[in-house]
């Protein structure tokens, strides 16, 4: 890792840059399959998985042989976890529902906003280095309670067509029973589209790679909502001498090991913490069984002093991670703070891991500096508000004659009719 001392504000922005493609530089080939896939439907998807995918497909839809060997593939203990994880999730997920609100505006005007489900949906399920079934909980569970008619879950298959088992198995827990062996960049544009057998969604949401989040952005120019752009992962933590130097190797490394294009930073306002993670960072990574990985992820990673608490906010605020971990001896100033985070951990005992599993919060998140401006995955992604609004006569007469000024400075007749036809019924 990069170790900076004290940078001037003038060099954050390069400091704080992702490894990541640009949109621009990605954007020629997501467009070549996005119209190859428009025109050609299931020919396109199925010939852009035996290119990135290596495999032939007869058939998209997973089985529900495949889905019954899935089951028994899985352990007891396994099980057991992922039933703990599925309780966490609901339970925290229920909790965002929100009742009905109402206001009478002013007498006669009742005017109130409900949510309605989004009745199609596609969740994407990255199954490249890692098979993140624990994606499947944190995406299906908030469509089940949401209500959303229709959901979609594609997933790329391996060189056999096979969907990892864990996969499918958290799937079918969670009720999902469309299960697509279809990854990439042809998973996104087959839910945009819609092809003979890939159904077309309203909203499409999940992680993945650069592509697949470049896929995201572009289907909203054809009228499909996402969640958010959601790339590769990220860690910030901010940590001083009071810190364990041990807990926080291990966090950094944890969300190394994600991706080669993954991110970890940490900032201190001491230099004895830097050079004590630095230490525990080159003994606890001899074990990973993904090291290589670790490795090119932690040459894009940084280790940043700077001098006072104030400072380091302004910089955490600047970057804007998907995660941050918070140890230090005064958390409420950071908690306090922070204004750019997808999802903050505080304390010694609060590992980015929980997030990532079973503590019940979400870990779809926004990367890339979106947290600026998105909101992780949660309830609300699955809802839409549909606002109604009911006037009585006594209403009409109490508002109607600020519409028809109103209308007619902006020249719109019409408008300012619709009002005064009304008012003249009541005279």
């Amino acid at each position: 890792m990069n170790k900076i001392i004290n940078p001037a504000k003038s060099e954050w922005s390069t400091i704080l840059q992702r490894p990541t493609q640009t949109i621009e530089s990605i954007e020629e080939t997501v467009l070549s399959i996005f119209d190859d896939i428009k025109r050609n439907g299931d020919d396109g998807v199925k010939r852009y998985t035996s290119i990135f995918d290596g495999v032939e497909l007869n058939d998209f839809y997973v089985s529900d042989t495949e889905i019954r060997e899935a089951k028994l593939k899985i352990s007891d203990e396994l099980k057991g976890a992922i039933s703990l994880a599925k309780s966490t999730i609901e339970k925290f997920h229920r909790a965002q529902k929100t009742s009905k609100i109402y206001a009478e505006t002013i007498e006669g005007v009742e005017c109130w906003q409900e949510k309605r489900a989004i009745q199609k949906v596609g969740l994407y399920i990255p199954g490249g280095t890692a098979p993140l079934f624990s994606s499947v909980l944190m995406l299906a569970i908030p469509a089940q309670i949401a209500g959303c008619k229709e959901i979609i879950l594609a997933t790329p298959p391996n060189k056999k067509g096979e969907i990892n088992p864990a996969i499918i198995y958290t799937a079918a827990l969670c009720g999902i029973t469309k299960i697509i062996k279809v990854g990439g960049i042809q998973a996104i544009a087959g839910l945009t589209f819609g092809t003979e057998t890939i159904p077309k969604v309203y909203k499409i949401l999940g992680p993945g790679n650069q592509f697949v989040t470049a896929a995201k952005q572009l289907s909203t120019k054809y009228g499909v909502a996402i969640d958010m752009p959601a790339g590769p992962s990220e860690l910030l933590v901010v940590a001083d001498e009071t810190a364990n130097a041990s807990f926080i190797a291990s966090d950094l490394l944890s969300q190394a090991e994600h991706g080669t294009d993954s991110q970890v930073i940490l900032v201190s306002t001491s230099l004895k913490m830097l050079n004590e993670v630095t230490k525990e960072i080159e003994f606890q990574i001899k074990v990973l069984s993904r090291i290589k990985i670790v490795k090119q992820a932690l040459e894009n990673s940084k280790l940043i002093l700077v001098e006072t608490n104030e400072i380091a906010l302004d910089l955490i605020n600047e970057y804007g991670p998907e995660h941050l971990i918070i140890c230090t001896k005064n958390a409420n100033f950071y908690t306090n703070g922070i204004q750019n985070a997808g999802s903050v951990f505080i304390g010694n005992y609060t590992p980015e891991s929980a997030g990532d599993y079973a503590s019940g919060t979400n870990h779809t998140l926004p990367t890339n500096g979106y947290s600026k401006a998105y909101s992780g995955v949660n309830l609300d992604s699955f809802l839409k508000s549909i606002t109604f609004q009911k006037i009585s006569k006594k209403g009409i007469q109490k508002i109607g004659n600020s519409i028809e000024l109103m209308a007619q400075a902006e020249g719109l007749d019409a408008h300012k009719n619709a009002v005064t036809i009304r008012l003249n019924s009541l005279k």
